[in-house]
């Protein structure tokens, strides 16, 4: 991929890497919490499968094999975890559906939630408690030991990385600690800041994952990876049985239905063979360019927007500090519509979004400083 030369200056990623990035020819880009633009790297990558796939139809089909692979390797790195460990899905709510339909619940069972979560990681928890399980809801503003104590008797914890609205990054290894010492399983929802800030599943006890590219892993849409330990497979079972769910699934006359015997088993069927060429690419740009220099940089970018809106009145959505802020900034000022700020934005060309009465912006590490104080100059 020609990525493996690691950034020395966080302060100069977005000049070294600015050509990988052809939005900001377009746009002040501040929407990545959205939906990313696609890295050149990503998109070179599904023109040259759709280009071989006009002229050629499957005819290089060990090419597309190598591109799963080379997806489920490249996301392993990323994370931590081994490409054993690693599914390819639709998307992160399908991710998380997987492992909290999968898993033999039994009555009494209780689970950690929190309140603030994106859908995504709420309804599949609200689903379960309307069963008859108990669902313990948080706030991811409650301390370590609010959920040191939630967690006793607990077999399953499940947060986001980075919160969606307020951009509040968690404690993933403390929390991982607290599971790990009361036997309780952990999920991260990781979409938030997978890909802008490091995360091992190692270290931080991790037992599932999910998230997709089309946010801060830069890659398209519809296109995510799941991550499974090896530990927690066999009591995860596929939810969706599909041909591809089997160990023999090359052998289509077999009638074997013995799972495969890593997380592929969670993989009902054909790949979205585009979105993992470019997941794969946009994931390798990534390790190759350093996700520590990255978190670094997107660190510092949300540092100086909230900085910059509070001193023109704004109120920011959470307490921002070096181990909780991530590259989401909420903001808000009494008086003003975010979906009016959002569109007086768009009309200069740059992009944010209006949720819930906020104005969230949410910058990568290629935009510059200038293009910042650009952003903040055109706030009314």
């Amino acid at each position: 991929m020609g990525f493996e030369t690691i950034a020395k200056s966080e302060s100069e990623l977005w000049v070294r890497y600015a050509d990988l990035f052809p939005v900001r020819k377009h746009l002040i880009y501040l929407n990545h919490a959205a939906v990313t633009p696609l890295c050149r790297p990503a998109a070179e990558a599904m023109a040259r499968l759709s280009a071989d796939a006009m002229e050629y139809g499957s005819l290089h089909y060990d090419e597309w094999l190598a591109a799963y692979e080379g997806l489920r390797v490249a996301a392993a790195r990323l994370m931590g975890a081994t490409r054993d460990e690693i599914a390819l899905v639709k998307n992160t709510s399908e991710g998380i559906s997987t492992v909290a339909l999968g898993i033999d619940w039994r009555a009494g069972d209780k689970i950690v939630a929190f309140r603030e979560e994106f859908p995504s990681n709420y309804y599949p928890w609200k689903r379960l408690e309307e069963t008859g399980l108990r669902v313990e809801w948080l706030s991811y503003t409650d301390p370590l030991d609010r959920i040191d104590e939630a967690c006793r008797g607990a077999r399953l914890l499940a947060i986001s990385f980075v919160q969606y609205l307020s951009g509040y990054r968690a404690p993933v290894e403390a929390i991982g600690e607290i599971c790990q010492r009361r036997g309780c399983l952990f999920l991260v929802d990781a979409i938030q800041g997978l890909g802008a800030f490091p995360l091992d599943v190692r270290r931080a006890h991790v037992d599932a994952l999910a998230a997709d590219g089309h946010k801060w892993m830069m890659g398209p849409e519809g296109c995510a990876v799941l991550f499974v330990s090896q530990a927690l497979q066999d009591a995860v079972r596929p939810v969706e049985f599909g041909w591809t769910t089997v160990a023999g699934y090359n052998d289509y006359a077999s009638r074997d239905m013995a799972l495969r015997r890593d997380a592929g088993r969670y993989e009902c069927g054909t790949l979205n063979t585009v979105g993992c060429y470019g997941l794969r690419a946009a994931i390798e740009m990534i390790v190759g360019i350093g996700v520590e220099a990255i978190g670094a940089a997107v660190q510092g970018l949300g540092d100086r927007i909230a900085e910059g809106v509070q001193a023109k009145g704004y109120e920011v959505l959470g307490q921002r500090t070096a181990d909780t802020g991530a590259g989401i900034v909420s903001f808000r000022k009494a008086g003003m519509d975010s979906n009016e700020i959002v569109e007086r934005l768009r009309k200069e060309r740059v992009t944010a979004a209006a949720r819930q009465g906020w104005v969230r912006s949410s910058p990568h590490f290629y935009i510059s400083p200038g293009e910042i104080e650009r952003f903040l100059e055109l706030l009314p």
